[in-house]
């Protein structure tokens, strides 16, 4: 009653109850039967080195459900109650990242074969009704969420949570039983507080405490659970009825999440090697719009043939442990937006190469804005984009000094897909193939082809594309000729844009007195004998 009073007068709500904060149970080794051949070695050495300096320290999350299920995990945590200093002066490589939540990076090797185990410290239960209360979001709120470990905005929503507590206070803050387990690898005792190891074995993803509550505490928790329930439904996983029922209602909270930190959660979505998936559970869900614009386009274009293919492909990729790019995946996804700008300004009569951009930067700004348009992610874009028109030319030196291009392979991808769903020939993509594996002299074997299938084939004077309406089928792609690289014009942009043909102009000879030429002017005769320049 007391709290109640002091909490009405500070302009505070009152808390709901304390949730369950679960029984501590160890699992001996012989009834979980996980697999300790499975488990990383560096994640073993974290928690080796945490222990002998005095602290607990657990493999925890994803990584123990997989084990459970006999997986072997593509990322390992650990939890432990040393703070991030502590952590941080254990080892050599490792960094504090992070202001919501402070956690350690701790980096193994180096390169793009490096490997990074993220140690996070327990932190504590705390009830929102007890934090301090800021207006706005991380962004908008930053002055005012200096120096305060616990905050949250007007709707209940945690923006800093940076108190630490104990082991069970831990296991209670996150997401799903399932995703609650600790595994300590040294004695291969499994700790659970929330009976996820049967959750785990009747497929069931349970959230931790109310669902409602869960997700207003975090609104990104709704992605979370279609991520998870996207991630897990080949192993047989469903959300819980009382999990999926409020994800819907609680869309809303997602407007005061920043914009940056959607876009990054959407990419987890379609780039954790379950796309497909997770554009089911969307619609399953009824989530299929009002979480981002950019995931709501996609899961609009998901049964169109080229996105459908590009995020296979990236399913594909990442199954196969190949690297993926958002840039490729963003691009596939824009790409109809694309060709329609351009279409619309070669109907102008603009110039190829300028509308395109053009018609590129016209997209940028209605559909990614400021979040990540200027920035790598949009040049990466930028120029598969603007390298599908070269790929139709392939005469003189454009061929070299095409594939010698840093994104050359990421463009060449692109155009298969391309090929794939028949936007282009399948013959060009193979020829592509086949020149950037050739060496110097099959590569000039492959142009001599490309000349003489082009002395062969009739010449065709070719003054516009066919409408749409003439062929229903047909692909709204503006059409792009063999040796022009940009979507053929209109019969009149052709007769007004084409250059006309330069003539020799014949200096004439100085003549003396007689009117005959003297030898000096047979010098500046230019030698009509020789080759002309190659083009480029």
């Amino acid at each position: 009653m007391i709290k109640t009073f002091i909490h009405k007068l500070l302009g505070k709500t009152a808390g709901a109850s304390k949730p369950n904060m679960g029984r501590r149970r160890e699992i001996p080794a012989t009834e979980h039967g996980i697999d300790p051949s499975l488990v990383d070695e560096r994640a073993v050495q974290v928690c080796r080195v945490l222990r002998q300096a005095g602290y607990e320290a657990y493999v925890v999350g994803g990584a123990v459900r997989d084990l459970l299920l006999g997986l072997r995990p593509k990322d390992f945590d650990v939890a432990t109650n040393a703070t991030p200093e502590q952590v941080k002066s254990l080892f050599r490589r490792a960094f504090i990242i992070g202001r919501r939540f402070r956690i350690v990076h701790v980096v193994f090797g180096r390169g793009r074969e490096h490997e990074v185990i993220e140690v996070s410290t327990f932190r504590a239960y705390l009830d929102p009704a007890d934090a301090e209360q800021v207006s706005g979001n991380e962004r908008t709120s930053k002055a005012a969420l200096a120096g305060i470990q616990h905050a949250v905005d007007a709707s209940g929503r945690v923006l800093r949570d940076n108190v630490w507590g104990t082991q069970q206070e831990d296991a209670v803050r996150r997401d799903f039983t399932v995703n609650a387990m600790y595994y300590d690898p040294q004695t291969q005792v499994l700790v659970d507080y929330h009976r996820g190891i049967e959750d785990a074995k009747q497929r069931r993803l349970r959230m931790i405490g109310d669902p409602a509550k869960r997700y207003r505490e975090d609104p990104v928790r709704i992605i979370r659970a279609v991520r998870f329930a996207a991630k897990l439904s080949g192993l047989g996983f469903a959300l819980d009825p009382k999990t999926a029922q409020p994800l819907r209602s609680s869309l809303a909270l997602l407007q005061e999440v920043p914009q940056s930190r959607l876009f990054d959660e959407m990419l987890k979505l379609l780039q954790t090697g379950h796309a497909l998936a997770s554009i089911e559970q969307l619609r399953r869900l009824g989530l299929e719009r009002g979480i981002y614009p950019l995931l709501d386009l996609a899961v609009e274009r998901a049964d169109t043939p080229f996105v459908q293919a590009a995020l296979a492909d990236t399913d594909r990729r990442v199954a196969e442990g190949k690297p993926v790019a958002p840039s490729f995946l963003l691009a596939a996804l824009l790409w109809q937006d694309v060709r329609e700008a351009w279409s619309r300004r070669l109907e102008r009569r603009e110039h190829p190469h300028p509308a395109l951009q053009a018609a590129i930067d016209e997209v940028f700004e209605s559909r990614i804005g400021d979040v990540s348009g200027r920035g790598k992610l949009g040049a990466d874009m930028r120029e598969i984009w603007m390298m599908q028109p070269r790929f139709e030319k392939r005469t003189g030196h454009a061929p070299f000094g095409l594939v010698e291009q840093p994104r050359f392979r990421a463009g060449f991808d692109f155009l298969r897909l391309r090929a794939e769903v028949g936007e282009v020939d399948l013959t060009l993509a193979d020829w592509w193939q086949e020149f950037s594996l050739a060496d110097d002299a099959a590569r000039e074997d492959l142009l001599a082809q490309v000349r003489a299938e082009h002395r062969k084939a009739p010449r065709v004077h070719r003054v516009g594309a066919a409408s749409k309406a003439d062929d229903p089928n047909r692909p709204e792609c503006p059409v792009v000729p063999a040796t022009g690289g940009a979507p053929a014009p209109s019969s009149a942009q052709a007769s007004e844009t084409a250059a006309p043909k330069k003539r020799r102009r014949r200096r004439r000879k100085p003549t003396d007195a007689a009117g005959s030429s003297g030898p000096a002017s047979e010098e500046r005769q230019p030698d009509l004998a020789a080759p002309p320049p190659p083009t480029q």
